[in-house]
């Protein structure tokens, strides 16, 4: 059985898929004194109270022999609950920096999975830790990188750049990447480049190429997009990627073993994308560029210097790949089902 939030994306994907689904009454806290946002912190404490009854009563209807919890606000009044009834409860926390919901649970599951061997020290018993790495689609892996090149038309020589950030677009980010298309077509279009520039990004990428002097028209190798409907066939074909950090793009990024440009997104909980692209960076994977430092012209000589230096590509590649976990589910469930077994006894 799979628990959730009433409003979360979760229920329309778990139950399109004929697992059967719940929900408990659960939301964030906002840091605002607004009035709207005063009372929306209101509603959440009264979710918060109300929660670990929801929770219970769902594990005395469910007779669970474990419990698995993800990160999100529905697993801490599940994980607890477990807890309280004996039932052994594992977490995945796939930010290389715990989240509250993690912190919170801590002291209460048996079993911490997280993505890196770099996490383990972020946590107060070292020895819950298990490094499982984070799920990847295996669509990733359908083809070789040779057929990815072909499949997207990227096979005739010339570096292949993937760049996105996030499903709605960023609008700063957005205008650098005008910037850096703009350059590509003055150095001769020395790159493939395919950009998803997001649902509300999209709408202002011709305001930002005409800034920037640029069209695209006759430069079929460079395209813009508002979503990359083919990422798994992109991003296994692609020689460099430039994104944002979120938890499941590194675990793309080092599955593939894709060297990338990373500039982590200022406005995130304890500033955990800054922290995830650190772990690649300091491996030598990646090259970060915080957003108050990054322009589209040091993004493009960034992206250029990795490009045209083969050795250095590689070097790149090799360090990504070192931090991926292909087996992941694998590994989450052997780790879980182990934990199950071992309660048993």
């Amino acid at each position: 059985m799979f628990v959730g939030a009433h409003r979360g994306i979760e229920k329309q994907l778990i139950e399109e898929a004929g697992w059967p689904f719940r929900a408990v009454e659960v939301s964030n806290f906002h840091r605002s004194l607004q009035p709207k946002e005063i009372w929306h912190n209101i509603v959440s404490l009264r979710n918060f109270i109300r929660s670990p009854a929801e929770a219970r009563a769902l594990l005395e209807e469910f007779p669970a022999e474990l419990v698995v919890g993800t990160g999100g606000y529905a697993s801490y009044p599940m994980v607890r609950a477990a807890a309280k009834l004996g039932i052994p409860a594992a977490i995945h926390e796939s930010n290389a920096i715990p989240g509250l919901t993690t912190r919170l649970l801590e002291k209460h599951a048996d079993l911490i999975m997280v993505g890196f061997e770099e996490c383990r020290k972020n946590y107060k018993d070292p020895e819950k830790v298990l490094v499982t790495g984070t799920p990847v689609r295996g669509d990733f892996f359908r083809l070789t990188r040779r057929e990815a090149k072909k499949r997207v038309g990227a096979d005739d020589g010339r570096p292949l750049i993937v760049s996105f950030f996030g499903s709605l677009g960023a609008a700063e980010m957005n205008r650098e990447m005008a910037q850096f298309l703009a350059m590509e077509l003055r150095d001769g279009r020395p790159f493939h480049h395919v950009h998803g520039a997001g649902a509300v990004g999209c709408r202002h990428m011709d305001e930002y190429l005409r800034e920037a002097g640029a069209s695209l028209e006759n430069a079929p190798e460079l395209e813009v997009r508002e979503y990359i409907q083919n990422m798994c066939e992109l991003m296994r074909a692609a020689d460099l990627v430039i994104c944002r950090a979120g938890a499941s793009t590194i675990s793309e990024l080092t599955a593939l073993g894709v060297p990338a440009v990373i500039i982590p997104s200022p406005n995130v909980t304890h500033n955990h994308q800054e922290s995830n692209a650190r772990v690649l960076a300091d491996a030598g994977g990646a090259v970060m560029l915080l957003e108050k430092d990054s322009s589209g012209e040091r993004l493009y000589d960034a992206a250029r210097d990795i490009l045209e230096d083969e050795a250095r590509r590689k070097r790149m590649s090799a360090a990504m790949a070192s931090l991926g976990t292909v087996d992941a589910s694998e590994r989450i469930l052997e780790a879980v089902m182990g934990l199950a077994r071992r309660t048993k006894k």
